[in-house]
Parts: structure tokens; sequence; C-alpha cells
């Protein structure tokens, strides 16, 4: 008995393109997770990346630089590019080598 039936099909479906998920990544912070069948992680890079940006805002004086005032913003959002694409990556890795038919180890 499955537990959830439309499971098999998503499997079945290749992953993205890492580059394509990069782009993505870069462009919109946490979709690149979302892409990769992660949405909590991504919805969590986002959150934790507007509480660094408040808190660096209100701790830092008009005087900073505009990467100084954000920097801890800057900091997840880059971790959140790197995160998105070696996942991307490690997926499409994954699935060229053992096939449509095995699920991947974070799906």
């Amino acid at each position: 008995m499955k537990l959830w039936p439309g499971k098999g099909a998503a499997q079945a479906k290749p992953p993205m393109n890492p580059h394509l998920v990069l782009l993505v990544a870069i462009l919109l912070p946490g979709v690149g997770q979302v892409l990769n069948n992660m949405p909590k992680r991504g919805l969590t890079m986002l959150l934790f990346m507007l509480v660094l940006v408040w808190i660096c805002f209100h701790l830092t004086t008009p005087e900073h630089s505009f990467l100084g005032r954000y920097a801890g913003g800057w900091f997840v959002y880059a971790m959140s590019i790197l995160d998105a694409y070696k996942w991307a990556r490690y997926r499409y890795e994954y699935y060229k080598v053992h096939g449509p038919g095995v699920s991947g180890p974070n799906e």
C-alpha cells in the first residue's frame, strides 16, 4: 500500500538542470531550493535572510557601506545560492547514474 500515491510520478520526473537552478537562485532568493523540491529549506533561508538584514540594519550606522548595513542578509543569500546549486548538481548527477526508477536521497 502506497502512502503517497502520486509520489511515484514525481520520482520519475528528471531533476532540473543545475545551471538553471543556479540562475533562478541568484535572481530569486530561496526559489532555488523550491525547484529542488525543498520548499521548507527555501522558506527558512528567506526568513533568516530577512531577519539578519533587519538585525544588521539596526546594529549599524548610516556611515557603513551598503554591503556592511546588510551583511547578514548578503551572507545568507550567498549561502542559499551555493546550497541550491549544490543540491541541484547532486540530484542531477544521482539521476544520471541511477536513472528515473530510483528515488533520490532527498525525496
